[in-house]
């Protein structure tokens, strides 16, 4: 190794060394949040009560021994006599790729070393199923919760258990570990309560210029949102304009990336009037914002602007994520309200309107939990975007975390430059009052399909009363919105309801561009009580779900089509290109003055 590589490493380790107690001190660090003891807490209840339940059932706990021993002297057996074409006694899960490298199979140390982790990890989670007796939502904690102990802790995690890092070590005189090291404190000074590891090159993409880049105008801006109405590709366009709904917990460009990667560019392209809601990014100055300040001053005036400036008395419309759950809850209040029909179809991207089946989350989804995160929010003044994003990370931790620690600070690589890794990284704030609600009333106590449950304007929010054609587009692989919980919030609703399945997850199952031909999805005309019956009954399709959703849109298109539109109107003129003031806020961000003391509209 280079003579100064303990020198630098060690300045380096020294350097984070301080970084930390300063974090400390200052009370910063992870292990000093509400949210940490609360974990803490209920992990030590549910292990106590696992304990209690084992230590009653002597027999199951010494088969676990037993079957573990010998499975264990089957995988030295198997890494001694192995010849060249002898299997490893036990294998990795198909989508598991941290063994990749060819020396776990071919070297002995290294073999031995992942056939006995991977045993240990798959007994670790037999022994919770195993268990009769034990509460099911700590029985969920458990699982969750001990798989990402194991998974921190696989030895691809670490230089001495890794051949890949070992030799990458010797060969690079350490300067991986030098890099690292810095990479590492970078992140650290941008992160807020746990460690955000960065997944691309933030410096590769610029706002407006290659990526959130379709031509558009702002036509509107409120204190929560701008709104973009997009230039016209086509000389002529539909009658019926398209507002979209992001979730306010993202930025909207998920939508907008690059130009052979954006669905805004090709609805666009197909003759859609598109018009894009881009939320403010909270500050603690948006404490008391909540859930249905986003519906009446969020949807509703967006589609207000939408109509002035269209002259139609109708629009279609679509939410993605929270951003669905929204929209659906905006249809509710015109309902409520006894307004006229507003919205002529509504598509909701991966939606849940009953949150009865929550996921991977769930394992958050507790009095205690929430309490804690409550009492960190208040102090703070807002959730922090930067924790969201980890914990939304660490659902999926092989694959959008630990990955990306050993690339980034045990083999000293810079990120690759990828679009929509950059968008994740592009954290939002959540206002404190709608992220109690949505965890409380939503998440918890599952108040929105509750007919007298959760109130907008005054007025109880009933999901049946919701009578317009309908469209679900959810994801097969989705762990933040399981398909299986969509599709029941689909059946909640009144009218005429059209379910699709794609392929993939949250993010590519949805953001799939026809002319990749990647991904295909599932249809079924005949509706069932049960989403496993519905899929069994459903036929694949080839291609992207787009151009189905786009021929389901055209059905309700009884005008001849118009000339292309101009941006704004009278009441609402254009104020600034797309794409806007709010989508470039970046975290951390101070509280802002801009709109103090200023009307609603600015």
């Amino acid at each position: 190794m280079n003579q100064n590589f303990f020198s630098d490493y060690f300045a380096k380790l020294q350097e984070m060394n301080q970084m930390w107690w300063k974090e400390l001190d200052s009370g910063k660090a992870a292990m000093n949040t509400p949210l940490n003891k609360a974990l803490n807490e209920i992990s030590l209840e549910d292990t106590t009560e696992f304990i209690e339940k084992a230590s009653a059932q002597p027999a199951v706990i010494a088969q676990l021994q037993m079957d573990w021993w010998e499975n264990q002297m089957k995988i030295w057996q198997n890494v001694v006599m192995k010849n060249g074409d002898q299997s490893d006694f036990i294998q990795p899960e198909k989508d598991d790729k941290r063994f990749t490298d060819p020396a776990w199979e071919n070297e002995a140390f290294y073999n031995y070393i992942k056939q006995s982790y991977l045993l240990f990890s798959n007994k670790m989670k037999e022994s919770i199923e195993s268990i009769e007796g034990l509460d099911e939502k700590a029985k969920e904690r458990l699982s969750f919760f001990s798989r990402q102990a194991i998974n921190a802790l696989s030895p691809t995690n670490f230089i001495t258990t890794n051949p890949e890092l070992a030799k990458l070590t010797v060969e690079s005189n350490g300067e991986n570990l030098i890099k690292g090291m810095e990479l590492l404190q970078q992140d650290l000074q941008s992160s807020a309560d746990v460690l955000k590891i960065r997944m691309t090159n933030d410096a590769a993409f610029q706002l407006g210029e290659n990526v959130a880049n379709t031509a558009g105008d702002v036509v509107y801006k409120n204190h929560l949102f701008e709104l973009i109405q997009y230039k016209p590709l086509t000389e002529k366009v539909n009658a019926t304009p398209l507002l979209i709904v992001p979730p306010f917990i993202n930025k909207y460009y998920i939508l907008d990336l690059r130009e052979k990667n954006s669905m805004v560019r090709w609805l666009v392209e197909q003759g859609h009037t598109v018009f894009m809601m881009s939320w403010r990014n909270p500050d603690a100055s948006m404490y008391d914002v909540d859930f249905d300040d986003y519906v009446v001053d969020g949807v509703v005036k967006a589609v207000d602007v939408v109509e002035d400036i269209t002259g139609e008395k109708q629009i279609n419309a679509a939410g993605y994520c929270i951003g669905g759950t929204l929209l659906a809850t905006a249809l509710a209040y015109y309902s409520a309200k006894r307004m006229r029909s507003r919205i002529k179809s509504a598509t909701f991207f991966t939606t849940l309107l009953d949150f009865s089946q929550p996921g991977e989350i769930g394992a958050y989804i507790n009095d205690p939990i929430i309490s804690a995160i409550e009492a960190q929010n208040e102090a703070k003044g807002y959730m922090d975007g930067r924790s969201l994003s980890v914990t939304f990370s660490l659902l999926r931790e092989n694959s959008l975390y630990w990955n990306y620690y050993i690339n980034n600070y045990l083999k000293g690589n810079s990120p690759i430059d990828f679009d929509l890794l950059y968008w994740n990284g592009d954290s939002t704030n959540v206002a404190v009052a709608c992220h109690s609600t949505l965890l409380r009333q939503f998440y918890l106590e599952n108040r929105l399909v509750d007919p007298k449950g959760f109130k907008v304007g005054g007025v109880y929010i009933d999901l049946a009363k919701i009578k317009i054609p309908t469209y679900f587009i959810s994801t097969q692989e989705d762990h933040i919105a399981l398909w299986q919980g969509t599709y029941r919030g689909a059946r909640k609703l009144g009218g005429k309801s059209t379910f699709v399945l794609g392929e993939s997850g949250h993010i590519a199952g949805i953001v799939n561009h026809p002319a990749k031909n990647k991904y295909g999805f599932w249809t079924n005309a005949k509706s069932s009580a049960e989403p496993e019956t519905w899929l069994k009954g459903a036929k694949r399709q080839e291609g992207s779900w787009w151009g189905h959703w786009n021929e389901w849109m055209a059905g309700f298109e009884e005008a001849e089509a118009v000339d292309a539109r101009s941006a704004g109107s009278d009441n609402y003129p254009v104020k600034c290109n797309a794409p806007g003031d709010y989508v470039m806020q970046k975290l951390p961000i101070e509280v802002s003055n801009v709109l103090q003391g200023q009307p609603e509209e600015v």
